[in-house]
């Protein structure tokens, strides 16, 4: 390899600064204390055009619903009471709100009771049945990457736990099950399930290549270079944030040395042959904390503003015996529990730990400051799934949270309850076509809505 050519850059109308070397850029966070911009090729400095940061949008999903019983929500603010599904929010109840009664009209009329409902989650679209014509409506999220992906390296991230499956299910393909966004009606976006894989786009070029990981040694004389430049507090972000990259990346060696312990199980319990590089981790949590952190990572990078992520698929064979009291039981079978006691105390546990992955994120996102205002502020977060009673495959409500205040847009901290009859409207479109207002993206109509939610 060549030496390594140093050289620092500003890029025009943004407060973002990128170590530039071996033919990539590593961007930094945004920075409060860079108001100017570096001259370059001896021009004079600009000043930047905003110090807003901008505005990022991710879905978080999880498969098969709730235990209705325990999923409600009461009151507002830090007085909010949460049902027993959404304990882990407890410390987020100022962050997100709770939205009640809002569905995709085409998922509560489909006949097929899972597949018919799970890959029009963001979109409202029908499901064609026809095993031989996959179709769905383009993604909410799809059309926001097509609108503003061009602003970032990454269009959009689309990240899942479970792999893609490709066989039959009553007749219907599995690919539905596997896909929450679709870049087109018959089409779903690449979902990437390797964190190694999601970290070379971020920290590469967005295309995949990936950066040697000495780059950050390489860089490190104009990181020393750039500290005397900006403020002590954005010293210690600088420094937090380049040993957040060293951090992921012991925890994906790390994660790729697990061994199996979740799921289906092979014959063998170890490899007979040498192991490949970057392997999936094998332990639950860590996989799903490391997408979560990757999606933090993306938007501190300005990489992507849009991201998706799947923590399990469809008709899910994930195993959740790594949770306490959780024995030997499939995320499938648990939400299928005819109401019988013990079963249905542990599909509560799954559903506390899916809320715990959405509170890592909140609070991960709450604590990165972007100069008076953290991510979180700048973001919106949306968990859902595709059906309320996994048990009963209703589709008349969809579990849903958003948290985050969209650049100051949105108001947490409320109870939104549209199945009330002052609310006439209750599409989950509705909902997306606000959401897309918020990131810039304004439509007349998205799926089955042409209005958009009141009391947001």
């Amino acid at each position: 390899m060549n030496r390594v050519q140093r050289n620092m850059a500003l890029q025009p109308n943004s407060r973002r600064h990128f170590l530039r070397g071996a033919g990539v850029a590593l961007a930094l966070p945004w920075m409060e204390s860079l108001p100017l911009f570096a001259a370059q090729d001896g021009a004079t400095p600009k000043k930047a055009a905003s110090n807003k940061p901008p505005v990022r949008f991710a879905t978080i999903f999880f498969s098969n619903g709730v235990e209705p019983i325990h999923w409600w929500a009461k009151g507002s603010g830090s007085s909010m009471e949460l049902g027993p599904v959404l304990q882990p929010m407890m410390p987020h109840r100022e962050d997100f709100s709770f939205l009640r009664g809002l569905y995709n009209h085409q998922a509560f009329v489909s006949t097929s009771p899972h597949l018919g409902r799970m890959p029009n989650v963001l979109s409202g679209a029908s499901v064609s049945l026809d095993p031989s014509d996959i179709r769905v409506g383009t993604t909410f999220d799809q059309v926001l990457a097509r609108q503003i992906g061009g602003q970032t390296a990454i269009p959009s991230l689309v990240l899942g736990i479970e792999p893609n499956e490709l066989r039959l299910e009553d007749g219907v393909s599995m690919i539905y099950g596997s896909s929450l966004s679709w870049s087109s009606p018959t089409k779903p976006a690449t979902k990437e399930i390797y964190p190694a894989r999601a970290f070379d786009l971020l920290v590469g070029d967005g295309s995949g290549r990936q950066i040697d990981r000495s780059i950050l040694d390489a860089v490190l004389k104009e990181t020393h270079e750039l500290e005397p430049r900006v403020s002590r507090t954005d010293r210690v972000k600088l420094a937090e944030y380049l040993e957040s990259i060293r951090d992921i990346e012991k925890r994906i060696d790390h994660a790729n040395r697990q061994e199996r312990i979740e799921g289906w199980r092979p014959t063998l319990d170890k490899p007979n042959m040498p192991r490949p590089a970057d392997e999936i981790p094998q332990n639950v949590p860590d996989h799903m904390k490391l997408m979560l952190d990757l999606i933090v990572l993306g938007f501190q990078m300005d990489k992507t503003r849009i991201a998706t992520c799947m923590l399990n698929n469809d008709l899910s064979q994930m195993n959740f015996k790594f949770i306490e009291g959780v024995k030997g039981a499939l995320h499938l079978d648990l939400t299928h529990n005819g109401r019988a006691a013990a079963a249905e105390a542990m599909y509560l546990k799954t559903n506390q730990f899916h809320l715990q992955q959405f509170a890592y994120i909140v609070d991960r996102q709450k604590k990165i400051d972007e100069g008076g205002t953290s991510i979180l502020d700048n973001s919106m977060l949306l968990l859902c799934s595709n059906l309320l009673d996994g048990d009963t495959h209703s589709a008349d409500q969809m579990p849903m949270l958003l948290a985050g205040r969209a650049g100051g847009s949105l108001k947490p901290g409320q109870v939104i309850d549209y199945m009330d009859k002052g609310n006439d409207n209750r599409r989950a479109c509705s909902l997306y076509l606000s959401i897309m207002d918020r990131m810039g993206v304004t439509l007349d109509r998205f799926g089955d809505a042409d209005k958009r939610l009141v009391n947001l």
